[in-house]
């Protein structure tokens, strides 16, 4: 039996649960939420996706404060480590994906992009080819990118590689990502969430396609999932 002080091992870089409510709790008919449930929504999203990590450095000081044995201890430093570095990478990614990140007019580097990216999804499971240029892009292009690299993650759930190649150039400049791994598949209704066919299930991870999306609409673009052979692209043209 496992020592309740022991703290679980760290799963925070696992993607979270099924993203998507069945056919019966998310009818096609499903009306678009307001801002209000929109901002709250995506806040739950952000939290959730910051819980795993925080709750790890808990367990971990609790550990602390118990005066464990040198290999508990050292143990215990060690999630605690590991967890505020993944809690810091997702604050910074969500900062950027789902977040203001600046005026309405700001423009991002693709380079930073590609940092929180990397940093929030390569994980030793997934990694990230970057084929982009480093220039600047104006803010709801790079959101796009980040949140295309979220619905492309979760058709590898067993890893992979993200490939991101660019479709144009410039300040137009779109993208596309070819997902490759194991068992790569299309997550139930996230087509018909992207392209509007299926109105958004009301939770958190539902949200995360729908809002995309709305990025896509915001940019004049339209985001499109399609399987390739064994790989899977997310492509906005």
């Amino acid at each position: 039996m496992r020592d309740s002080r022991r703290p679980a091992p760290c799963n925070s870089r696992n993607p979270p649960g099924p993203l998507y409510m069945s056919d019966a709790s998310s009818p096609a008919t499903a009306t678009a939420p307001d801002m209000l449930e929109l901002a709250a929504l995506l806040c739950s999203r952000v939290c959730h996706d910051l819980i795993s990590p925080v709750g790890a450095i808990v367990n971990g000081l609790e550990v602390l404060d118990d005066d464990p044995k040198p290999e508990d201890r050292e143990f215990a430093l060690d999630l605690i480590r590991k967890s505020a570095k993944t809690a810091s990478a997702r604050l910074q990614f969500c900062r950027l994906a789902f977040g203001a990140a600046g005026s309405s007019g700001a423009q991002i580097d693709l380079g930073d992009a590609q940092t929180m990216a990397k940093g929030h999804i390569e994980d030793g499971k997934c990694s990230i080819t970057w084929n982009l240029p480093r220039l600047l892009l104006p803010k709801n292009r790079v959101k796009l990118l980040l949140n295309m690299l979220v619905v492309a993650q979760h058709t590898i759930p067993r890893g992979g590689m993200l490939t991101v190649d660019p479709i144009g150039e410039g300040e137009t400049m779109s993208f596309r990502i070819t997902a490759t791994g194991h068992n790569a598949r299309l997550p139930q209704n996230i087509s018909e969430l992207l392209s509007g066919e299926r109105g958004p299930a009301a939770d958190a991870h539902a949200i995360q396609p729908y809002y995309t999306r709305l990025l896509a609409q915001a940019c004049g673009l339209t985001v499109k999932l399609a399987p390739e052979g064994e790989a899977i692209t997310v492509t906005a043209s």
